[in-house]
């Protein structure tokens, strides 16, 4: 638990009582502050009485009493309309702030000798993987590392500041839209593509959410592969390391940190472009750049073998590691000890996660890949695949992984989007399931028939709401599934 100074006997009204929440008003509390609850959830509300907190009515409590509006991030801030509370707050002149604000001010009030290292990372996809890889990598290190936020643990639930701790933090787009003095020691952008849209009104204010993470970090890392983080990078005022799957050069000609799939077709896609942060510069003193492609990462003349690092394959896991060598080296881990952590990083459930193995057969649970983006990122780290995909769809639905489709072997199509993938598929081969046990057994049965190792992956590019109560649910089924056709278990890394 971290207590939050700043509010001692003074009332806090704090609305939303799920885990973030509930941990808000124990810190609030812990600091002397007198946290005001609410919550539309009977239970929640409940909850917070068997504790001994103050359950109050926010709707018709008198909003000029309240020293600010902690929000849960489950909250809408702006759209499709702000939440009620946010309507009174601003009414009242009260500020609205979330946990991770909470915890910043924590942090801000230590003196300078004392305050903890702070690493943040944030993304559309990947964040919850870079965020468990740099986590490994300094505890590998023999560093005291807490970490949490969007991911396990709540951020204010997480143990004590202490001068030689570090905090790995993933914020979501949600939690930053809620602070205004996070100021991580390295704050990570691994990448943007469109997501909550309904909560953000447009890619302007999703961008706008994201690029908070920046505000008063010292280093920044941002991935550049998109537009959008290349506008990012180009406006930061402080030191830039731009991460792409391109390697474009930083004035002068050397590469940062980039990551992709070919040495030859970077240097070329470098030699072409003319948009390139202006103010990208080396990782470290003594260090022009990284170059990370699937299973290498090339720091100048010395080469990081990934090969044996089993839970990071692909395009993508060559850029989180980029990333994670980057922030651990910001914080003082020997290039030796960062590599070591990389290869014995065992991975997270859920993500490129290797369930079962039945003969020849790999089973790969990316439950996590819940839009087309991110299962994107699965089915162009392998050749041939059998891929069951499907759920409730984003926009877009898979338009934009056509250019894959050749990889397909074949489609097991599941959930609400199955016949609207089907009509995307169209000649690609597939077959509509619905069911995840169905789904399983289909492909089992075709990708044994082929022979030969055979990769079948679930990623299904959609949310799991229509037949799951979230992603962790919906792998654990297709794990179930796996196991129930005689498939051996994958041992722990």
């Amino acid at each position: 638990m971290i207590p939050v100074p700043g509010y001692e006997s003074r009332r806090v009204a704090v609305f939303g009582l799920g885990r973030s929440g509930i941990t808000a008003a124990r810190a609030l509390a812990a600091g002397g502050a007198q946290p005001v609850l609410w919550d539309d959830s009977v239970s929640g509300r409940m909850q917070a009485q068997a504790e001994g907190f103050v359950v109050e009515d926010l709707t018709t409590a008198d909003w000029s009493g309240f020293a600010a509006l902690v929000l849960s991030p489950g909250a809408p801030l702006t759209h499709p309309r702000p939440h009620w509370t946010v309507d009174k707050a601003r009414a009242a002149g009260v500020p609205v702030i979330g946990d991770l604000e909470l915890f910043a001010r924590a942090v801000a009030a230590l003196p300078q000798s004392e305050r903890p290292r702070v690493v943040a990372i944030t993304g559309t996809n990947g964040k919850s993987t870079t965020t468990a890889l740099i986590g490994w990598v300094l505890k590998s290190a023999g560093l005291t590392v807490h970490v949490g936020g969007n991911i396990g643990i709540g951020v204010l639930a997480l143990p004590e500041p202490t001068a030689d701790a570090v905090y790995v933090i993933e914020a979501s787009s949600y939690q930053l839209d809620l602070t205004d003095s996070f100021a991580p020691d390295v704050a990570i952008l691994t990448n943007i593509s469109p997501d909550h849209l309904d909560r953000h009104g447009d890619m302007e204010g999703y961008v706008a959410a994201k690029r908070r993470i920046f505000t008063h970090a010292r280093l920044a890392l941002v991935g550049v592969d998109e537009q959008w983080g290349r506008e990012i990078a180009d406006t930061l005022s402080q030191r830039v390391i731009a991460i792409s799957s391109s390697a474009l050069p930083r004035e002068g000609g050397d590469p940062v940190l980039s990551s992709g799939h070919d040495v030859a077709d970077q240097r070329r896609a470098a030699s072409q472009s003319s948009e390139r942060p202006k103010n990208w510069v080396p990782a470290f003193a003594g260090m022009s750049g990284i170059e990370a492609v699937p299973g290498v990462i090339r720091i100048q003349d010395q080469g990081i073998d990934l090969s044996a690092a089993r839970s990071l394959p692909g395009r993508h896991n060559a850029q989180n590691a980029a990333f994670a060598y980057a922030a651990a080296r910001a914080v003082g881990v020997s290039h030796e000890q960062a590599v070591e952590g990389l290869l014995t990083f065992p991975g997270l459930a859920h993500r490129m996660e290797t369930v079962g193995r039945l003969g020849e057969l790999s089973f790969i649970n990316d439950s996590k890949a819940t839009n087309a983006d991110a299962a994107r990122q699965a089915l162009a780290s392998y050749e041939r695949v059998f891929w069951i995909a499907g759920g409730r769809a984003k926009e877009g639905g898979i338009e934009a992984l056509r250019d894959l489709f050749p990889r397909i072997a074949r489609a097991y199509l599941i959930g609400e989007a199955a016949d609207d993938f089907a009509a995307t598929l169209d000649a690609a081969p597939h077959v509509v399931v619905r069911t995840m046990e169905a789904a399983v057994q289909a492909a089992a049965a075709n990708a044994g028939a082929v022979g030969g190792p055979q990769v079948v992956l679930l990623s299904p590019a959609c949310a799991s709401f229509d037949q799951y109560p979230d992603f962790e649910a919906r792998g654990e089924a297709f794990r179930a599934a796996v196991l129930n056709l005689g498939a051996a278990p994958e041992p722990s890394a």
